[in-house]
């Protein structure tokens, strides 16, 4: 129809909304804003740029996900008078020698419980590690994203000799 699709991020709209969130309002503040000649518009990205950014928001949430899964194992272990330091390998490398020992109070369900959290932790820890992998090689494979990473090293260099 001889349109041109321009992206306005929410955030350069919202200034203009004036009454409670409705499709009517958003589109007077959406005309609104389309109207000011300083408005800056978001790129329209490519199939792969928008693959990749699903890579990342994915990895984050096993991420989130497995930060969270080691926390609830480490406070119910906290319970019982068991503190682990922070960090995933604390968790992996003590709680078998825990569970194993005889000597503490873990009785009953509750060493299979902790077993299965830790299945669970580890399958997150596997499907992040996956993930980075893949993002690691769309970085080898993309030009442009190793000469950010150059650029970024080299004013870190730079940064670092002053």
């Amino acid at each position: 129809m001889g349109h041109t699709v321009r992206l306005i991020a929410p955030q350069f709209v919202k200034p203009y909304v004036k009454t409670n969130q409705n499709d009517a309002a958003d589109a007077e503040a959406i005309r609104e804003a389309v109207a000011r000649p300083n408005m800056r518009f978001v790129p329209i990205k490519t199939v792969e740029q928008q693959s990749v950014l699903s890579l990342h928001r994915v990895r984050q949430g096993f991420v989130r996900a497995r930060t969270a899964q080691a926390n609830q194992i480490r406070g119910l272990l906290g319970e019982f008078g068991i503190i682990i330091p922070q960090g995933i390998l604390h968790l992996i490398s003590r709680v078998p020698e825990l569970l194993e020992d005889a000597s503490n109070e873990l009785t009953g369900s509750f060493p299979l419980l902790i077993e299965r959290l830790m299945a669970h932790l580890k399958e997150l820890d596997r499907q992040a590690r996956e993930l980075e992998a893949q993002i690691q090689a769309w970085h080898r494979s993309n030009e442009a994203s190793r000469k950010l990473a150059r650029d970024k090293d080299r004013r870190l260099e730079g940064l670092l000799q002053r």
